[in-house]
């Protein structure tokens, strides 16, 4: 199952494609809209390589005005790494020097399968671009993300089928004052999701994000193991919101939920995707929206049962 879609916004701006030199397209003002950046190399009519496109793109557009760029397929995305993309937005630093957010991997199901985005070492963005409010990556593939310090980042967002170990502690082990939210598709074993909850320690603990207020840790085989630990995770007393959707969380991930600290000062819970029965949403419901907690626990995933041995087999909703 995917989900993944193209975004339509990015920091607050509509999301423009970048034209092919063809089009004759008329180009809003740099700042007035997320570049989106993209190429198809299955269309013999699109003849540009990302490459090229990128290079028309700042020979065309004014980059001291571009404040967000949406990168998407660059080549045969399950093939090629996204480490030139990194290194062509990087050689460019000088000239993007309004650039406030970046989404690389930008693909749909259609486009390749979430696990198969070949990624790389993410973090040069950062340190390239000290004034980035937010980073999102799709895929993690040959993802990388170790520790690292930035000063200006609010937002951090994963999503993949499977995150890294190391990967998960380079995240929640890095210094970022400024970041407010926080967002991992965590993903499974079989698409290179081997973390474990206590790869999350760091930032479970609190402290090390002191500006934030939304947390999601989504889309895990384990979310039961991860609900228990955020039910006594101190950094939850500073959230507004909590998403553990996406993953296979039962009634008893929900059960240490609410035997543990309060959660009546949130004001989003989201478990969507849920393996619950209906009493347990009930009693979240009854537990929590009385303090005006908005509970979202509408979809419930599906299970399959083995003919064989009764053995009960549950999904993240994202895994390849």
């Amino acid at each position: 199952m995917s989900i993944h879609q193209h975004v339509d916004e990015l920091d607050g701006l509509p999301v423009f494609e970048f034209p092919p030199a063809t089009a004759g397209t008329a180009l809003p003002e740099p700042g007035a809209v997320a570049w989106r950046l993209s190429v198809d190399p299955y269309d013999d009519s699109d003849e540009e390589t990302f490459a090229e496109r990128w290079q028309r793109f700042t020979e065309t557009v004014e980059l001291s005005g571009v404040r967000a760029l949406v990168l998407g397929q660059w080549g045969e995305a399950y093939e090629e790494s996204s480490s030139t993309v990194v290194e062509a937005v990087i050689a460019a630093k000088d000239r993007l020097t309004s650039l406030r957010a970046v989404f690389l991997g930008d693909l749909t199901m259609e486009e390749s399968e979430i696990s198969w985005i070949q990624q790389s070492d993410v973090t040069p963005l950062l340190t390239a671009f000290p004034g980035l409010r937010s980073l999102s990556v799709r895929g993690s593939d040959g993802l990388a993300f170790p520790p690292v310090r930035h000063e200006a980042l609010r937002a951090l967002r994963f999503e993949s089928g499977g995150l890294p170990a190391a990967v998960v502690r380079g995240i929640c082990e890095s210094d970022l004052p400024a970041l407010e939210s926080l967002t991992l598709w965590l993903g499974v074993p079989d698409y290179g999701g081997d973390y474990e909850v206590s790869d999350l320690a760091a930032v479970l603990a609190g402290g090390r994000f002191p500006a934030l207020r939304h947390l999601g840790l989504q889309n895990s085989a384990i979310q039961d193991e991860i609900a228990t630990a955020v039910a006594a995770a101190p950094v939850v007393a500073g959230l507004e919101t909590l998403d553990l959707s996406m993953g296979t969380l039962t009634d008893s991930g929900a059960e240490a939920l609410l035997g543990g600290q309060p959660l009546t000062h949130l004001r989003r819970l989201d478990l969507d995707h849920h393996y619950l029965t209906g009493a347990m949403v009930q009693r979240i419901r009854q537990a929590l929206e009385p303090s005006g907690v908005e509970v979202v626990a509408d979809e419930q995933g599906d299970e399959d049962v083995d003919g064989d041995d009764g053995t009960v087999w549950r999904y993240a909703a994202v895994t390849e």
